[in-house]
């Protein structure tokens, strides 16, 4: 069901002349059609149920969903139980990773076309990777929009298998209609992350 939507956006984009990741228009292009899809097209369940993109560990700079429940969630004011996250290194219990649905569609967008000055390649392929870490992004301006992105992912209370998003599909991954945020609406996150990016 999900490779089916991944894969008529990437056929209908390759049909178009719009090679993903390549060009700004592409990425643009790519998100665009991505931004069309309706909520119940998509869903935890769908995404999960993809025994090929299944995996029980993850990579740094490489992308994933997953499903979360937070250990201490009933003293958040709220949190995403199905992240969208590049992970960005080891931290105590899990690991620490960029949670793109904090950022409302246009400064997501903004940041990713930033992170793809990191990448390894531009095969966009399998061996394709960010690189990235804490280091790095707090260090340079035009990574600004990471700080409220940045969680803490214990690894106990990740609920399901990571799905691998292969870096092709990265900017349709983007802009699924897939933040499940528990105590608050996605108004209200967008709004405290554009303060805290704002200071």
């Amino acid at each position: 069901m999900v490779a089916k939507v991944f894969d008529d956006i990437l056929l209908r984009g390759i049909r178009a002349g719009e090679l993903p990741g390549r060009t700004q228009a592409s990425r643009e292009w790519y998100r665009a059609q991505a931004g069309k899809i309706k909520k119940g097209r998509v869903s935890e369940q769908s995404l999960t149920s993809d025994r090929d993109r299944r995996s029980n560990d993850t990579a740094l700079g490489n992308m994933y969903f997953f499903g979360y429940e937070a250990k201490h969630k009933d003293k958040l004011p709220y949190y995403d139980r199905f992240p969208l996250i590049f992970p960005i290194g080891p931290a105590k219990g899990g690991f620490m990773g960029i949670n793109l649905h904090y950022l409302p569609p246009r400064l997501r967008a903004q940041l990713m076309d930033a992170l793809y000055s990191t990448v390894s390649n531009d095969k966009l392929d399998s061996s394709t990777k960010l690189k990235i870490s804490y280091k790095i992004l707090s260090g340079a301006a035009k990574y600004r929009l990471f700080k409220p992105t940045i969680k803490h992912y214990l690894t106990k209370q990740v609920k399901t298998d990571f799905v691998y998003i292969q870096p092709s599909e990265w900017d349709i991954a983007l802009f699924l209609p897939t933040a499940n945020f528990v105590g608050a609406s996605k108004n209200k996150v967008y709004s405290d992350s554009r303060k805290i990016i704002n200071g």
